[in-house]
């Protein structure tokens, strides 16, 4: 299931791409009992034919006739150096072609290797039967050969399941250091060996988030063997083992060793090899099917910037689950209406880079998003700037946090229609936004109906904060215009839960949050002595909701002589701004909050502040003209 799995290129069950010919030629015998065990014993075994795997090097293989470890013949492979364009590296399987192999009197795959230099073959294996539906697969990697000839032998898991393979040997090896080389097998066989023992079969223990409706196959299945007094790991499918599931409405395994996700819930899946129980669990949490499609969005087509809805037409997406990101995604139906799943969700990664998108006309971003879980939602819009390249220096980025309180709120077990202001967002370009980071605490959820909209745009101040009119000899100014200002290390502490933008209003410079849980304002580097102020000062414009019990929190944080937090003489006062104090919170206006020290009861001392903390139930606001004065 992980990300990872995803880019190895040597996988079990990777498709191949073509015979090269080198087959038994059908005049030399009858057709073959369906139990043969030979796959190369001095010629290709009866109906047994090569096939590349595809971005190989197509023609590596030929048959050697004066270096062999057994007999006349051997099978010779050109591994490829790096870059050579004739493919990545050399690697096939060998199939038969018509009827599949009864193998159940068989405990093993063996065969001869050598190399002409020590090299590390990626995979050797069998199982792979080149039709994409593989089910026993098993495959020994990095193994080790050496420039003499040397026997290696690949248990079979559980030797009474293979009983009509067509896979019979596989292999991929790549360069070394670079480099190529050249890599002989002889004598490749199924035998009934004596020394192989002890079978230990393992589970990747892990906790997945699922959803109803969806069929999983495990993925970290493994079993250990001693061969000769020596313990050889192998990978193997799903398909050898038999599973069990403490919930069989929540997961029911199949036969053919898929789960079945049949309903919403937690279940703990475990395996066994035979009668040999696996090591390991999977701890599967379910969420069951929403009970009906997300609301049918209301906007005309006319007025939308379409990513993935049934309801309008959708620009192209290169992906909703980006490489580098934490996550996993699956296309289902609910009640005929298509949505996105999201499972294993750390962050995930949106991208439509090749196409990105101007919205600047548009004034929200809307989202159906249907969760169990509680906590925060977090939704980051990125502008690749006129570039059109991440990282080009003109990038812009904004990150919405949404919860149970926020507006628009989370709703628990229902579809969230999440109509989000993109002013909220800070002041991105909007004409060249090229991804969009879902993230938070939300492990797995549904998704519908992705898009940009022009309606009604959120509410903002169009004139600039009023001018201070504070004798300048009075202040001690860390954002205004109308002085000059101290150093501020920052305006968002990386501690905090807040995005801060610089914009004009009114052509005066101006502080906008947005996301706003707690901002953490910094000058520690040069920490103001406003012992002989009197007033702490700022100006707020907010469009949310102030009517009680909402609060506008301003806290003031003093480091003490040591200048260091912590250090055991720190102090601290916050007060609160509600619509009953003086001055009343209101939205839709700029506020002067103009805060006598005396309100800051415990802030004794004043000589070392270091912070200030603006906190509350505003998630958006401006700020300015935020200064000490007397």
């Amino acid at each position: 299931m992980s990300k990872s799995h995803l880019l190895q290129l040597l996988s079990l069950g990777a498709l191949l791409l073509l015979g090269t010919g080198c087959e038994r030629d059908e005049t030399e015998g009858p057709a073959p009992q369906p139990n043969d065990n030979e796959v190369y014993l001095d010629e290709f075994g009866p109906d047994v034919t090569f096939m590349a795997f595809a971005n190989s090097k197509l023609d590596a293989l030929e048959i050697e006739y004066n270096d062999t470890q057994h007999g006349s013949r051997a099978l010779k492979f050109t591994v490829p150096s790096e870059g050579d364009p004739s493919g990545w590296f050399a690697g096939g399987t060998f199939v038969t072609q018509n009827a599949g192999r009864d193998l159940s009197a068989y405990n093993a795959l063996s065969l001869w290797v050598k190399a002409s230099v020590p090299a590390t073959i990626g995979v050797v294996g069998f199982g792979n039967d080149n039709t994409g539906t593989s089910r026993l697969t098993t495959e020994w990697a990095q193994v080790e050969v050496g420039t003499a000839w040397q026997k290696l032998v690949i248990p079979i898991p559980l030797p009474e399941k293979l009983t009509n393979e067509k896979g019979l040997f596989h292999f991929a090896a790549g360069a070394v250091d670079g480099a190529g080389y050249t890599l002989w097998f002889d004598e490749v066989q199924f035998e009934d060996l004596e020394g192989i023992a002890n079978p230990r079969p393992h589970m990747a223990s892990d906790t997945l988030q699922v959803a109803a409706g969806t069929l999983l196959s495990p993925s970290g299945m493994s079993v250990t063997f001693t061969v000769d007094g020596v313990d050889r790991t192998l990978d193997c499918l799903p398909g050898w083992f038999t599973f069990s599931s403490t919930d069989s409405t929540v997961v029911l395994p199949t036969e053919d060793g898929h789960l079945d996700i049949v309903g919403g819930g937690s279940a703990t899946v475990t395996a066994r090899l035979g009668t040999v129980e696996a090591e390991g669990s999977l701890l599967l949490q379910s969420m069951a099917l929403p009970a009906g499609p997300a609301p049918t969005p209301q906007q005309a087509a006319a007025e939308v910037f379409s990513l993935f809805s049934n309801a309008y037409s959708n620009a192209p997406v290169d992906t909703w689950s980006a490489q580098w990101d934490m996550a996993d995604v699956a296309d289902l139906e609910v009640a005929g209406d298509d949505v996105k799943l999201y499972t294993n969700v750390s962050y995930a990664g949106i991208e439509f880079t090749t196409n990105p998108v101007d919205v600047h006309t548009m004034t929200h971003l809307h989202l159906d998003v249907h969760s169990v879980a509680t906590g925060p939602f977090k939704v980051k819009l990125v502008d690749f700037g006129a570039d059109g390249v991440y990282g080009g220096g003109n990038d812009q980025e904004g990150e919405v946090t949404l919860s149970a309180t926020s507006t628009p709120p989370m709703l628990q077990g229902q579809w969230s229609s999440l109509d989000i202001p993109l002013s909220r967002f800070g002041q991105l370009g909007y004409t060249h936004v090229a991804q969009m980071i879902l993230s938070g605490s939300h492990g797995a959820f549904f998704l519908d109906n992705v898009y940009f909209y022009q309606g009604e745009a959120a509410a903002q101040p169009t004139t600039p904060a009023p001018a201070p009119t504070f004798a300048a000899a009075d202040v001690i100014s860390l954002f205004s215009d109308s002085y000059s200002n101290q150093t501020v290390d920052t305006w968002s502490a990386s501690w905090d839960m807040a995005n801060v933008g610089d914009v004009l209003v009114g052509g005066n410079a101006t502080k906008q949050y947005t996301s706003l849980s707690f901002a953490g304002i910094e000058f520690t580097s040069q920490t103001v002595d406003a012992s002989a102020m009197t007033h702490f000062h700022l100006n707020l414009w907010t469009a949310d909701p102030t009517a009680s019990p909402a609060q506008f929190k301003v806290k003031l944080v003093d480091f003490g002589a040591n200048g260091a937090y912590g250090g055991g003489d720190d102090v601290e006062h916050e007060v609160a701004i509600t619509a009953s104090t003086t001055p009343a919170l209101q939205g839709g206006t700029w506020l002067s909050l103009d805060l006598p020290f005396t309100q800051f009861t415990n802030l004794v001392t004043r000589q070392h502040l270091a912070q200030l903390i603006l906190s509350g139930d505003l998630e958006t606001v401006w700020i300015d003209n935020v200064l000490f004065h007397r």
